[in-house]
């Protein structure tokens, strides 16, 4: 409950601080920086040499994988075909291809089933969406953003952006069997902890509810296929086509069905993809979410 709290409050800040003529409301940018360089490296360090690998792991690392491959070629050939810009194209991919597995899912998965179900909740999100944020979501980014394959420049953010560095440098502790000092650990925890107030500060900051704006209908877009068609695909993937039944698969698709990425939303705004949009699709896309998750649970219940 306190997380669902501090979701809504952090998100309402924004908001509020909106109308307050002498706040700084570009600040969202430092702060949008602060997310990504350090809090979200802080989350890789303490997580990912954790981690126990084996094959059964590939279902819930490849749903975010398979995730951000669908949002691609739809939004992709779609915003050819009608003529979309490729700000708004790349917003998309990256706002409802990615979803929010952390700051969202590691709560609402606590809930619906214990901390055991942590342990599925970590995986698909640290190897899966949060390194496809950290590698292909700054390519869509990177491309998108200058519309021109520039794959020199575009490699190197990639392998220079912190939360990708991070993530190496965590795999070798996890192959190594190295354990960071405790009080290393405590602080990359607290460290991390930021993430979710900060980024939903900077998402209010930036929130605007223009009833004439002419990002509404792909908000409506992106949540459909965010909310519903990718779980629904991943669902019948991995239950139907796969035969995969167990608590982990029920786990993994309540996470593909969370809202939108909040890193994702931050990555888009902060290369300049639709911010508007971007953060119309975090502070929508949360709240709603609430709803079509209560019905996925139901559905998964039956697996």
């Amino acid at each position: 409950m306190n997380n669902f709290i501090i979701i809504f409050f952090f998100l309402f800040l924004g908001l509020l601080l909106q109308n307050v003529k002498r706040f700084p409301v570009h600040i969202y940018k430092t702060i949008n920086k602060i997310v990504i360089y350090v809090c979200l490296p802080a989350i890789t360090l303490y997580h990912i040499p954790k981690i126990k690998w084996s094959s059964e792991l590939l279902f819930p690392i490849g749903a975010g994988w398979i995730s951000f491959f669908l949002a691609f070629v739809f939004f992709h050939f779609l915003g050819r075909r009608l003529g979309w810009s490729n700000k708004l194209i790349g917003c998309l991919v990256l706002t409802a291809g990615l979803s929010n597995s952390s700051f969202l899912g590691y709560p609402i998965v606590e809930a619906l089933f214990g901390k055991k179900g942590l342990e599925t909740a970590v995986l698909v999100d640290q190897p899966g969406t949060f390194v496809v944020v950290s590698t292909l979501g700054v390519f869509v980014a990177a491309f998108y953003s200058k519309g021109s394959p520039d794959f020199k420049s575009i490699s190197k953010k990639i392998i220079l952006f912190p939360p990708f560095i991070t993530f190496i440098v965590s795999c070798l502790l996890n192959v190594f069997e190295y354990d960071l000092d405790s009080d290393i650990q405590s602080l990359l925890l607290k460290l991390g902890s930021l993430v979710t107030p900060l980024a939903l500060f900077s998402v209010g900051l930036q929130l605007t509810f223009n009833r004439k704006s002419k990002h509404w209908k792909f908000l409506q877009l992106g949540l459909l296929f965010r909310l519903i068609v990718t779980p629904l695909i991943i669902f019948i993937l991995y239950v139907f086509v796969f035969n995969q039944r167990s608590e982990a698969i029920k786990i993994t698709i309540i996470e593909i069905a969370m809202a939108p990425m909040i890193t994702g939303a931050i990555l888009a705004s902060t290369y300049g993809l639709k911010p508007k949009l971007s953060s119309m699709m975090i502070g929508f896309g949360i709240p709603i979410s609430f709803v079509t998750l209560a019905i996925w649970y139901f559905v998964v219940s039956f697996i």
